[in-house]
């Protein structure tokens, strides 16, 4: 992206949190990302799984201590609504590609389509697009076609968990499907097309869903360029928002501290892999420093049920995610103090 002009007049700072992007047509996933950085004059960025130019939808944007968990979504079921326009197959897949062939696309009944969701469900093989930022060789593949070269790809397993197609515009067929990481809906297009016997080529694409967010939840850049300061960091998610699925341990004050050093605790805990552990905030937090803190979201309110550290909620902040084996509490991705004190002095 051209660096902005005013962009060495921005004064960053610490921002903290999760921005759901709708990403717009005509952008890559980077440039909306150092677009939506800049409009938070953020220090720390980062987006939690590509999205072509031509493609738009939910793009996750992680901002300073989140990033420490954006793998959770780049690990994550994506699902996309895509058009295929049949008969007509093209050199990138899509809708900029040199049209290589044209065929007749006769004979393509709902019952056909139905057969085909059924062989495209489930567990499949791809063969990475050349059009694609998978690298070889330390290169982009993409670059590699851009230079009118052709390397050998090898084959993925991938898994196609719900498949729809339909119908749609004359020689369209619209496709819904939730995949596993990994999963090119421009190769699955055109071997649709394929197996329709007719050859196929992306018309558009849009994820409208990524993990457990959804595109009804995102907001669209010209939306956020539109908002005051304030309103665009209410836009943020707290931290915790990526870790949906994750079980709640609270820690008192003296093993928070421990765990943050990097200690495994003990306790009577079943054994999990998935843990979000919380605990009072340091004192430096709960009388912040002169020097005061950033901006953003993190702190999460436990469910009544769930024993706090000292009686109450008030004080409680995310410091990280461990696993339990064996009535241990093994830490994994934690916060720094630092990144503690400015999550918790933005707290409205």
């Amino acid at each position: 992206m051209r660096k902005l002009e005013s962009d060495h007049k921005i004064l960053r700072r610490p921002v903290h949190g999760v921005l759901l992007l709708d990403k717009p047509l005509g952008l890559s996933s980077n440039n909306a990302l150092q677009k939506c950085k800049w409009l938070l004059r953020a220090e720390k960025a980062g987006h939690t799984g590509t999205l072509d130019p031509l493609a738009t939808g939910v793009l996750p944007l992680c901002f300073g201590a989140a990033t420490k968990f954006s793998q959770l979504q780049l690990d994550a079921d994506k699902t996309y609504e895509a058009r295929l326009h049949l008969g007509v197959k093209t050199s990138t897949g899509d809708a900029e590609g040199e049209v290589l062939e044209v065929r007749e696309t006769s004979g393509i009944t709902p019952a056909r389509l139905a057969e085909v969701e059924r062989q495209f469900t489930g567990p499949i093989r791809q063969v990475p697009p050349m059009h694609s930022a998978l690298k070889k060789d330390g290169k982009p593949l993409y670059e590699y076609a851009r230079a009118g070269e052709k390397v050998e790809r090898e084959a993925r397993d991938v898994v196609v968990r719900n498949l729809k197609l339909a119908a749609g515009a004359a020689s369209e067929v619209t496709l819904v499907a939730k995949v596993s990481k990994g999963t090119y809906i421009r190769t699955l297009a055109e071997d649709i097309g394929e197996a329709l016997g007719c050859g196929a080529h992306l018309a558009s694409l849009r994820r409208i869903a990524t993990g457990h967010f959804d595109i009804a939840q995102c907001v669209a850049l010209s939306a956020l360029e539109a908002m005051g300061e304030q309103e665009r960091l209410a836009c943020l998610k707290p931290l915790d928002a990526l870790l949906p699925d994750h079980t709640l341990v609270a820690l008192d004050a003296d093993n928070a501290a421990r765990f943050l050093s990097g200690l495994r605790r003990r306790g009577d805990w079943p054994d999990d892999d998935q843990v979000a552990v919380y605990g009072p905030a340091p004192a430096s937090v709960i009388a912040p420093s002169p020097a005061g803190g950033g901006l953003g979201w993190g702190l999460a309110d436990v469910p009544p049920s769930q024993p706090s550290p000292e009686g109450g909620r008030s004080h409680l902040c995310l410091l990280g995610t461990a696993h339990i084996k064996g009535g241990e509490l093994v830490p994994g991705r934690l916060l720094s103090p630092p990144e503690i004190s400015q999550i918790f002095e933005s707290k409205p």
